[in-house]
């Protein structure tokens, strides 16, 4: 039975997140264009920590999302390239059709190896490869969206130190991924968006320093 926030139910306090965070991954998938737009909106630009995100996307489908989110969001956004560096306080998409990795080094690298849970980019693949790469550094973030993929990353990051929050399933747009990511893993905090947002927005007094 995975450890969860008080016994996996949600927690209405806001806190910043933890001390010391280098790296923030978000998965999402149905439902999670707007979760998405609430969580990006609350991060101030004083985030030091650099922020990444996956989100289920139809194969073929080109990614529009940096331009979606860019006057909503603080922080700069982009499409993940390979080898490229991750920088602190930049905000990364996954391009569709690609798994998104994060290497020892602190740099992306794509893949086109099998899809996961039918998805590519997977959510999956992104958190597990992270949680070696930054451990206790590392807060992981399942949002809204049908299937189980994040559930096994998730534990990952929490077998090696980092930290997760997940979205309230009953609130959530489409409730089972959340719900199986709790299942699997657990959770630090169980939040809704709105207490989800307001946490975020404490970033750079004192949550990622």
């Amino acid at each position: 039975m995975p450890h969860s926030a008080q016994a996996g139910l949600p927690s209405s306090e806001v806190a910043p997140p933890p001390a010391g965070l280098r790296l923030i991954a978000i998965g999402a998938s149905a439902g999670g264009v707007e979760a998405l737009g609430i969580v990006l909106r609350a991060l101030p630009a004083t985030c030091r920590a650099a922020v990444v995100v996956v989100l289920h996307l139809a194969p073929g489908r080109s990614s529009q999302l940096p331009q979606l989110y860019a006057e909503r969001c603080q922080l700069p956004l982009r499409e993940a390239q390979d080898k490229e560096p991750l920088q602190g306080g930049t905000v990364y998409f996954a391009p569709p059709d690609y798994h998104l990795q994060v290497e020892p080094d602190g740099c992306f690298s794509l893949s086109q190896e099998e899809p996961v849970y039918f998805s590519r980019p997977s959510i999956d693949v992104l958190l597990e490869t992270a949680a070696y790469a930054y451990r206790r550094a590392m807060l992981a973030i399942i949002l809204t969206g049908a299937s189980a993929d994040g559930a096994a990353g998730l534990a990952r990051v929490r077998q090696l130190g980092g930290s997760a929050w997940v979205q309230e399933p009953a609130g959530a747009s489409c409730g089972s991924m959340p719900a199986a990511a709790l299942r699997r893993a657990g959770a630090d905090r169980v939040l809704d968006l709105p207490q989800m947002a307001a946490s975020l927005a404490l970033l750079g007094e004192g949550g990622d320093k």
